[in-house]
């Protein structure tokens, strides 16, 4: 008896996968990077909103003040109301300390040396002078919205 020839091949390997559709946890990645992706913008957005916000409501509360005197008191009591959303103590500060804390963290002394320092006196005068309003307003925005975003 003769046995038939066998022709022996090489094993065969499968073909790859294909790069599409992608595996489960390729879909289940994507959804979480989407969706951590949305979260952080709107946070930053309701950030963003938070910070107009208090921006608009400095700028009303500013703008209502009858005459330069009452602007600068009424900067000065808004800034006293956010620094005790950083430190309990804060709004009973007084002259050059209240400066210098409103200065604390800033790259430039702007309240103890620029536009700011008229928040020292100027709110107790009838007539403060002739003081820059436009930039000790600007000047005093920035402090409040940083120290409103400090206090959270």
């Amino acid at each position: 008896m003769r046995v038939p020839d066998i022709v022996l091949r090489d094993i065969q390997q499968p073909a790859a996968p294909a790069w599409w559709p992608p595996a489960p946890g390729w879909w289940w990645l994507a959804a979480a990077l989407c969706i951590l992706l949305a979260a952080a913008g709107l946070y930053a957005w309701l950030r963003a909103r938070r910070r107009q916000a208090w921006r608009r409501m400095f700028d009303t509360a500013v703008d209502a003040a009858p005459d330069p005197s009452a602007r600068i008191a009424a900067m000065s009591a808004l800034l006293r109301r956010a620094a005790r959303r950083v430190r309990p103590d804060a709004d009973r500060l007084e002259g050059d300390a209240w400066l210098a804390f409103l200065d604390a963290g800033a790259t430039e002394a702007g309240f103890s040396d620029g536009p700011g320092a008229v928040l020292r006196e100027g709110a107790f005068k009838r007539d403060p002078g002739p003081v820059d309003i436009v930039a000790a307003q600007r000047l005093a925005r920035a402090r409040f919205v940083a120290l409103m975003q400090a206090g959270r």
